[in-house]
């Protein structure tokens, strides 16, 4: 069993780590090792303890780079790690390890041995670039394996266990399995990971106050009062380079290594606490979604002579008949003449089929910024842009999920349905954020309005460019909740449509810039999809010579 376990284990990592997700965020873990070791002379910095630094050692950055992976790991990790159930159920590989004797406890460990190894697999990364990053730096060269890695596995490694837990469960739950499940994953781990800093937090949180109290008692060792000193964890710029101090390293209590092994062991027991609901694949219980398929096949398999068409007598079915010439070419409307079409149905695929509670919000929300006084319509606007998410998500992916990405790559004016998508996704901010639009009018905010114009282009503007970036709305569901957040918490420079005020004034960039940003996306996203459409029609030229009889 021990061995079966191993294989599932390493036939997750193996698959997850050749996708480019992990590449990607591979690469920017590495940058974020650099950018936790800034120049001695730099302005910005991760880690900020009353504008003090300790001196370039391993103990100081083996937890400084701790902490920063710690937390972005657990926001970006997830969404690497968090589709390999997914991808058992659409490949039928599921189906198959289902009718094994393999328990369902053991095939959920598994799952969650995969997703911790791949996250592992990054912190391993992220410490090799510490450890190089110190010796760039020349303040300490020699580098001390254990002060370095003791906090990656009392901070950072318990983290890591728990994201991984949490996408097992959110992968198994019927709720949390689609793209809900990564707008709740944002704005819950954002609130973990800030609640986690305080001293107060329950298990220690995320172990920050702990190091913040060490560095503080370092500072008052050498007369300097750093009690009412701010802590700051996260990429902030200051006004001057923070001054550094010998710090003899950051030594974990006993309590909080305990509460670290209370969270690991949670993390273990919240990953086989899916077996209570989870459908081993079973499509007799509903849980994969569409009719069921016969056992032994899988979603790609072509038909078979047993699934011929037959004619109504139970025979094969007679062959078509053969069909007369075909008429002149008729000369069809150009691609820009039937736009407004396009565009309409863009919206309908997009609107299509929601639920009347999706439109009952919409109307809820337009009701409460007629309602409410002027001064509440940036907040209305911004829980207005909010709600549509999962619908601007497929932007730039429905294509390649249906099937259709070669088909629509030969329509002759690309660009027209590329912008008419986009187009769409406009339409459906201007339709959610109408009532707030209307309040701000009515009451001569024109900083508002042109805000809430730029805010209509942008949001489109990067769900498209992640869409066809990546191919799946995943990142545009991590990374839209996060500026959203931001924003809800009066983060001015990410203020993409003025919700963020000072005297009524803007605080955040100016519109024009923030229209000018949407449209540099939906211009990377052209070109990305220009770039994969050329080598897409050499290929079909190429197979139609291939086909052409010879004479």
């Amino acid at each position: 069993m021990v061995r079966g376990y191993a294989r599932l284990v390493l036939g997750d990592v193996r698959e997850r780590v050749r996708r480019p997700v992990y590449l990607v965020t591979l690469l920017a873990t590495v940058g974020l090792g650099y950018v936790a070791v800034p120049a001695v002379d730099s302005r910005w910095t991760v880690v900020d303890v009353a504008g003090y630094r300790g001196v370039y050692d391993s103990a100081y950055v083996g937890t400084v780079t701790a902490l920063a992976g710690a937390l972005w790991l657990t926001l970006a990790g997830f969404y690497v790690v968090r589709n390999t159930v997914a991808r058992d159920r659409e490949t039928g590989v599921g189906e198959l390890l289902a009718a094994t004797r393999l328990r369902t406890p053991v095939y959920l460990l598994a799952k969650f041995g995969g997703n911790l190894a791949v996250l592992v697999s990054m912190l391993g990364v992220l410490a090799a670039t510490a450890a190089v990053m110190q010796v760039a730096r020349g303040e300490a060269v020699w580098v001390d394996p254990v002060r370095l890695l003791t906090p990656y596995l009392v901070l950072a490694l318990p983290l890591m266990a728990l994201t991984a837990a949490a996408a097992v469960v959110f992968e198994t739950a019927p709720v949390l399995r689609g793209g809900a499940g990564n707008v709740v994953w944002s704005v819950a781990a954002l609130t973990l990971l800030l609640g986690g800093l305080s001293p107060r937090a329950p298990l220690g949180g995320l172990g920050a106050a702990s190091v913040a109290e060490s560095f503080r008692a370092s500072l008052a060792a050498r007369g300097v009062d750093a009690s009412a000193g701010e802590f700051s964890l996260g990429l902030t710029y200051v006004d001057e380079p923070l001054r550094a101090i010998e710090w003899p390293g950051w030594e974990p209590s006993g309590e909080l290594v305990a509460t670290r092994l209370v969270i690991l062991a949670a993390a273990v027991v919240l990953a086989v606490l899916p077996a209570l609901w989870f459908d081993r694949f079973d499509p007799a219980r509903g849980a994969a979604g569409g009719t069921p398929r016969p056992r032994g096949t899988g979603p790609h398999t072509p038909p078979g002579p047993e699934h011929a068409p037959r004619d109504g007598a139970g025979g094969p079915a007679t062959a078509p008949p053969r069909l007369g010439p075909l008429p002149g070419p008729i000369r069809a409307p150009g691609a820009w003449a039937v736009f407004p079409r396009l565009v309409a149905g863009e919206l309908r695929m997009l609107v299509g089929g929601r639920s009347r509670w999706w439109w009952a919000g919409v109307a809820a929300i337009t009701a409460a910024a007629l309602l409410l006084p002027a001064r509440s319509a940036p907040t209305v606007l911004l829980l207005a842009w909010i709600w549509p998410v999962l619908v601007w998500s497929g932007l730039g992916t429905r294509a390649r999920l249906v099937g259709l990405d070669g088909l629509l790559a030969s329509y002759p004016r690309a660009g027209a349905r590329f912008l008419a998508e986009w187009t769409a996704g406009v339409a459906v901010a201007a339709l959610v954020g109408a009532g707030p639009l209307v309040r701000m009018v009515a009451s001569g905010d024109a900083a508002g309005v042109s805000a809430w114009a730029a805010g209509a282009l942008f949001v489109p503007g990067l769900a498209l460019a992640l869409g066809v970036v990546s191919r799946v709305g995943r990142p545009f569901q991590a990374v839209y909740p996060l500026l959203w957040y931001l924003v809800l918490n009066g983060v001015s420079p990410v203020d993409f449509l003025g919700a963020v005020r000072a005297d009524g004034h803007l605080t955040g960039p100016p519109p024009p810039l923030v229209a000018a940003v949407a449209l540099g996306l939906l211009g990377t996203a052209a070109a990305v999809a220009a770039a994969r459409s050329r080598p897409g029609a050499l290929r079909a030229a190429a197979g139609a010579l291939r086909e052409r009889p010879s004479r």
